[in-house]
């Protein structure tokens, strides 16, 4: 027997790969299939179950690209009610593969079909436990977002998820090994571990929702501080519930090249928007004009749903030169199926084409420290609430970029500064303003990182909320 967490950072999503005298399982699996395809005929094994936890909200599963691809089954615990073929387990059905199976446990709270699977060992052993969305390392499930779906409230979903774990997962072994599918980064929780395997025993001790003292306890502890969830959120369920376009026609599509000529009158036509991923220091100094700028050495794929929100939204590349398949990799997993081509030689070829740039006022931190008046400028920290209230520089203004489409309505007349941690987050708000026509900033490369090195004063007191 072999299990293989197959961890993707971007996302911080966990898939596992599992084998057994010549057969394989896997669980949750990403949206591209050819790496799994290419692992099972590398070791010589028949795929014969793909393991679903529940239907996704943060990502697209390839779920029904390898099944189209290998013939193996997509289970789903009870009550799932996929529109594909699949296999809709009972609570406690065991699966076989090779010597090994895998139990489901019906674990309704974050989802309604949320399931868990346990893997029983050659000997008899209950060994992991692959736990979904239920439970992560640090943390539960966010039982918010099945809302709607379910007709519940949140408490209600909690008091359901109170239920599963204290009752179906809690009294396994503590040897268990705990698979959860996310890790620390993930909207999917609030207070995740950064590490991604842990044992049960040791979640016992470190994890605070399974050390409440009762139910009531575990459902305020649970529900308390959950942050809106990402618009694009609910249009993933819906694509893992349905299906969706196979993975290489959507690549195919995305890999159109576009002359400028071409790529201007396709925006044009398509209402497309224009979305540059190169490095932030490539874009700063020039773009095309109206581009929003998500860079792909950050964690682009979840900053793409939560600042564009349509998954159906018409999309251009601008990507450094080779990165194009990465991009539209990346913008598949979390449903961004319409990308309609990328502009061939990049900016330089724009450039050589005659076609205007747009600029991003950016200075460093010294020279910010030079310029800013506390107390007279304003500041925008656009880093998470708990960040800025960590510390933060005197008289800044918490504004995250998640809220973007809320307090840009609301920015001062006057001129402004904007940072973040690290520079990342802010330039994909100052691309974001400047392509809603305001001009009135500066943005501050190197974030709050670069600030803190400075002399200007820093405090963790909260300032008022408004702007204006």
């Amino acid at each position: 027997m072999k299990i293989e967490q197959i961890y993707t950072g971007c996302l911080a999503q966990g898939a596992y790969y599992i084998t057994s005298n010549g057969e394989a399982a896997i669980i949750d699996p990403l949206r591209e299939t050819k790496p799994y395809l290419d692992r099972l005929v590398e070791d010589g094994v028949t795929l014969k179950y793909i393991f679903e936890t529940h239907f996704h909200a943060d990502f697209v599963s390839g779920h029904v690209d390898l099944a189209r691809a290998t013939k193996a089954d997509i289970v789903y615990g009870p009550t799932a009610k996929p529109t594909f073929p699949a296999l809709v387990a009972t609570d406690m059905q065991v699966f076989q593969v090779g010597d090994i199976t895998l139990k489901v446990i019906h674990t309704p709270g974050h989802t309604m079909e949320s399931s868990c699977f346990l893997l029983v060992d050659e000997t008899g052993k209950e060994t992991a436990l692959f736990s979904g969305d239920t439970l992560f390392l640090g943390d539960v499930g966010r039982p918010d977002l099945a809302q709607k779906a379910a007709n519940l409230t949140q408490e209600e979903l909690a008091g359901l998820l109170y239920e599963s774990i204290y009752t179906k997962l809690l009294p396994l072994a503590d040897e268990v090994v705990v698979y959860p599918a996310h890790g620390a980064g993930s909207a999917c929780g609030k207070n995740m571990m950064k590490e991604t395997v842990d044992t049960l025993g040791n979640q016992r001790k470190v994890n605070y929702a399974l050390n409440q003292p009762d139910k009531a306890s575990f459902i305020a502890a649970v529900t308390e501080g959950l942050l809106p969830p990402p618009a694009y959120f609910g249009m993933n369920v819906a694509m893992n519930k349905t299906g969706y376009t196979a993975f290489d026609q959507v690549i195919q599509k995305g890999l159109t090249p576009l002359s400028p000529e071409a790529f201007e009158l396709t925006a044009t036509a398509n209402t497309a928007l224009i979305l540059d991923t190169r490095k932030d220091t490539d874009f700063v100094i020039g773009f095309v004009p109206q581009s929003i700028h998500i860079g792909l050495d950050g964690d682009f794929a979840p900053w793409v749903g939560a600042m564009i929100v349509d998954v159906q939204q018409p999309i251009l590349l601008v990507a450094d030169a080779g990165s194009e398949e990465e991009a539209l990799t990346r913008l598949s997993r979390v449903g961004f199926d319409n990308v309609l081509g990328y502009l061939e030689g990049g900016i330089a070829a724009w450039k050589l084409a005659g076609k205007d740039l747009d600029t991003i006022h950016q200075i460093d931190s010294v020279q910010f420290a030079k310029e800013v008046k506390l107390g007279v400028s304003k500041v925008i920290d656009v880093r998470k609430e708990s960040e800025y209230e960590a510390q933060h520089v005197e008289g800044a203004f918490s504004k995250p970029l998640a809220y973007i489409n809320t307090w840009s309505k609301y920015i001062p007349n006057q001129h402004f500064y904007l940072h973040c941690a690290g520079g990342y987050r802010s330039l994909i708000a100052a691309s974001i303003l400047q392509a809603r026509g305001y001009r009135n900033f500066t943005e501050v490369a190197g974030g709050f990182s670069a600030i803190s090195k400075t002399n200007l004063p820093t405090t963790d007191f909260v300032c008022q909320s408004k702007l204006m």
